[in-house]
């Protein structure tokens, strides 16, 4: 399943949140989402992360890809990884090595939207919400 235009804001969460998750299994460093739903139409959410190396920017693409359920309409970057981009319409997840994330810097293009920073700590303990 893809979600799409129509997806409920509590599946919209979930995803996040699950590939937030997945994401900190497989120990990506600085998680983050940005809601952008109410700044740009091209998606509701971006999720960011890095990694050290190809290696492990590739267990996190790999594991996203196979844990979430859902299939993405469109990848880019996998036979680089340097900066993986997994487009599930409706959340944009964007696994970029360290040093890419830092050269190109697109979290500093949506400074206005909430950002949502996620650290692997102990089950139940909820994401810290920035504005």
């Amino acid at each position: 399943m893809t979600p799409g235009l129509f997806t409920p804001k509590n599946e919209i969460s979930a995803l996040v949140q699950g590939i937030a998750d997945l994401a900190l299994e497989k120990q990506a460093d600085n998680v983050i989402s940005l809601n952008v739903s109410g700044i740009t139409s091209m998606t509701d959410h971006f999720i960011f992360c890095s990694a050290d190396t190809d290696v492990q920017v590739k267990a996190i693409a790999d594991s996203i890809r196979k844990g979430t359920g859902h299939k993405p309409w469109r990848m880019e970057g996998y036979e680089q990884l340097n900066w993986v981009l997994l487009d599930y319409i409706d959340v944009v997840v964007h696994i970029f090595k360290t040093n890419e994330r830092e050269y190109y810097n697109l979290e500093s293009l949506w400074t206005d939207a909430p950002l949502t920073k996620y650290i692997d700590e102990p089950e139940g303990k909820s994401p810290e919400k920035t504005d």
